[in-house]
């Protein structure tokens, strides 16, 4: 039952880490000296989830030894078209349709709210690429982002992949 890649362990995991999600001041202070102001306001705009998720990537990919700026920022912004208002439930859904199926999906689009969230799920690799494009990224940091459920860099696109699902 369900995607091989699909682990429900890491599913309640990043649940709980939705609902629980905080970035510090002290964390968003420190992205100051290193993102542009449209790139930090990227940043801003994202789910508090997002952005503890974002941080705890980049973090993962440091202790890995990654000191490449471009895979960094790819790490931190990856998710940014998401937006704030893709809330935990459309994401149960999502989840649920990678175990069950599509049809899990098409049957969430009936709740009222949910099928513009499930189209940002769905889309969130190719418009979080061009939103950080448009805040000023690399074209190299938008393809990892743009790629990053299956990198087309071997290399820093699976340390990318790799992070993301850790976290």
């Amino acid at each position: 039952m369900g995607s091989p890649t699909f682990s429900w362990a890491s599913k309640v995991r990043q649940f709980r880490s939705h609902l629980r999600a905080r970035v510090r001041p002290s964390e968003r202070a420190a992205l100051v000296g290193w993102l542009t102001p449209a790139q930090l306001a990227l940043f801003d705009g994202m789910h508090v989830a997002d952005r503890r998720h974002g941080l705890d990537v980049a973090a993962s990919l440091r202790a890995a030894g990654v000191t490449d700026d471009e895979l960094l920022l790819a790490g931190l912004l990856h998710d940014c078209a998401k937006g704030p208002g893709v809330g935990v439930l459309p994401r149960v859904a999502w989840s649920l349709g990678e175990a069950w199926g599509p049809w899990v999906v098409t049957v969430a689009r009936g709740v009222p709210g949910f099928s513009g969230a499930l189209n940002r799920l769905r889309d969130h690799a190719d418009l979080s690429a061009r939103m950080a494009l448009e805040a000023g990224c690399s074209a190299r940091t938008t393809e990892l982002i743009r790629h990053q459920a299956a990198p087309l860099e071997p290399a820093a696109g699976e340390l990318l992949r790799l992070a993301d699902e850790a976290n």
